[in-house]
């Protein structure tokens, strides 16, 4: 058993899980530990984060680290995502958290987030799932996967983030109407481009949404809450985002952050992750989702071990092909 650590960093903050991980068991952690970024006000129209962004960001990974080395952790993963990734300083903002924690945490591209996010997924729910259709909405781009095998046949990543489109598009509290509609042609346009390529392979069997954003519109829907665990089965209609995107149109952010399962932090730009939600269940026909509680940071669990090459011999001798393909042989030697 190996005890592991794994950081991201998002533009709502900054999350570490620690995992006592074995391969073949679980990995659900056995702490978790999250402070606050809020880079949503502090990254302008260009993606560059402020002073005060970098600030809180290098003082989030301080806090979180300081609280993590109680934990005696084997091996230890830090990266950030697509609000940290794409920004244009983003070297002097990596440079910044070096300075001020010791590390420099890495970044995945967005199909690498794909890929490991569709692992963790592919193994909560099976083989006998079939063919998987994941989306996965951040704060600064929209992951895609689908495939029925360990490794997707497709992952893509769409700038189509919460953070990013509420940002370009959303300046009104609540948005005007011309703004509303604007983010709206924008994000079936972004879709368009990819829709038929994830159709050729057909309807998927299980659609999942693995995102904060689709765990927040669940239980808008009257879903399960977070304290019931892993296990409590979480689904999400089209019927119910759209009533959702309506509703939240309508109001401020103040208001939504009083609605059931919406946190403050994530008030304002919960409708533009309900919009790509909605646009993406109509673009691709699906009707009913699930709401996977594994989501990144289990995929880098699951990556790890799956490199760990186990030390226990599987209790059977070896043959070579020419030890059962042999002239003289004229029965099976063990059939």
């Amino acid at each position: 058993m190996v005890r592991l650590g794994v950081m991201d960093v998002g533009s709502n903050s900054a999350q570490f899980q620690v995992v006592d991980a074995s391969p073949g068991a679980p990995p659900l952690p056995i702490r978790a530990l999250k402070e606050p970024v809020l880079l949503g006000e502090d990254i302008d129209a260009a993606g560059m984060i402020s002073e005060p962004g970098i600030e809180r960001v290098t003082n989030a990974i301080t806090q979180v680290l300081g609280a993590a080395r109680r934990y005696e952790i084997d091996t230890f993963y830090a990266f950030v995502t697509a609000a940290i990734r794409d920004a244009p300083n983003r070297t002097y903002v990596l440079d910044r958290i070096e300075q001020a924690a010791g590390i420099r945490p890495q970044f995945l591209t967005g199909a690498q987030e794909a890929r490991l996010t569709y692992l963790a997924v592919r193994r909560w729910y099976g083989w006998r799932a079939g063919t998987v259709l994941l989306l996965d909405i951040g704060g600064g781009s929209m992951e895609l996967a689908l495939g029925r095998d360990a490794e997707p046949t497709l992952a893509l990543s769409l700038p189509l983030g919460a953070g990013r489109l509420t940002r370009a598009f959303l300046a009104g509290d609540p948005p005007s109407t011309a703004e509303f509609k604007a983010l709206r042609r924008h994000i079936r346009e972004c879709l368009n481009e990819v829709r038929d390529r994830l159709l050729w392979e057909g309807q998927p069997r299980r659609t999942i949404g693995s995102s904060k954003t689709f765990k927040q519109l669940a239980r808008l829907a009257g879903a399960a809450p977070q304290r019931e665990g892993p296990f409590a089965r979480r689904t999400l209609h089209h019927a119910d985002v759209r009533a959702s995107v309506n509703q939240l149109a309508r109001m401020p952010a103040n208001r939504r952050a009083d609605l059931r399962g919406v946190s403050r932090p994530r008030a304002r730009q919960i409708l533009a992750g309900a919009m790509v939600a909605d646009a993406a269940m109509s673009t691709l026909g699906i009707d009913t989702l699930e709401v996977s509680p594994w989501a990144l940071r289990e995929g880098v669990v699951l990556h790890h071990l799956s490199t760990v090459v186990a030390e226990t011999a599987l209790p059977l001798d070896q043959f070579t092909y020419d030890a059962v393909h042999t002239d003289t042989a004229t029965e099976p030697a063990i059939w």
